[in-house]
């Protein structure tokens, strides 16, 4: 699979970029893949188009926007792109704007850049990282920094048994924001040990009211919360996709843990 700094070049990154609003702000990140040969114009509008469809639900953490649409002939090949503004903007997010970062996604399809979003995510909730992301002078600065949290995670001990719970984490398209949650809440099953007993699935809002009765809760922004409705089991809001502490709350109100 392809690294995170594969997947972010340095002439993929721009700082100090001025954006009239959110969607000044996803048009800078698409027209970078654009130059980079990642998507074409048509991409960016779908991007915006997700959002104007769906909510500020890309806003998964404070200062952050994740900005995607789904797998579409406008992708030519896997890439991402990095955005810092040089005056953060509204994207009409509860609890997360203003946005200051926005980092676009142009996946081929749901499964190679996987591990880069593990990546990128464990990257952002790591406070000494992300503040040297944040004061990163020059585009080679930031893929510099990228570069040096390639290094893979050492893979899980082999779980024997059965796991006997799932919990859904839903996004609009399944393959962007909900993968930053489902990486998250798998930091916190590890932590606690309980791996073997709680799987854990990134999926779209259509595919989750049809999963709902397999899972024992739904993991989700308050967006996508509100396009979901009542489908039968808690489905619980997080504000910050990239905070364990956050998440490790909502698991231990779901399994009533004190």
């Amino acid at each position: 699979m392809p690294t995170l700094s594969e997947l972010i070049p340095a002439e993929a990154v721009r700082l100090d970029v001025t954006a009239a609003d959110w969607r000044d702000a996803v048009r800078a990140a698409g027209d970078l893949m654009v130059a980079t040969g990642t998507a074409t114009g048509e991409y960016t509008t779908e991007m915006i188009e997700n959002v104007e469809e769906n909510g500020p639900y890309i806003v998964i953490a404070l200062g952050f926007a994740f900005a995607h649409a789904r797998p579409s002939p406008a992708v030519l090949k896997t890439g991402m792109s990095w955005v810092r503004l040089a005056e953060p903007v509204e994207f009409g997010h509860e609890s997360n704007d203003p946005v200051s970062l926005v980092v676009a996604l142009a996946a081929r399809d749901s499964g190679a850049h996987t591990e880069a979003m593990a990546a990128l995510a464990r990257l952002l909730g790591d406070p000494e990282t992300e503040r040297a992301l944040r004061e990163a002078a020059t585009p080679e600065a930031v893929h510099a920094v990228l570069a040096g949290r390639d290094a893979p995670t050492e893979p899980a001990a082999a779980q024997g048994g059965t796991s006997v719970h799932k919990i859904l984490t839903v996004c609009g398209n399944g393959l962007g924001t909900s993968l930053f949650l489902k990486n998250t809440l798998e930091q916190v099953l590890d932590r606690w040990g309980w791996s073997r007993y709680v799987t854990v699935e990134a999926t779209d809002t259509i595919s989750a009211k049809g999963k709902a009765g397999e899972a024992v809760a739904i993991l989700t922004s308050g967006e996508i919360a509100r396009t979901l409705g009542d489908v039968g089991v808690p489905v619980k809001v997080v504000e910050n996709f990239t905070s364990t502490g956050e998440v490790d709350r909502i698991l231990r109100d779901t399994y009533d843990v004190q």
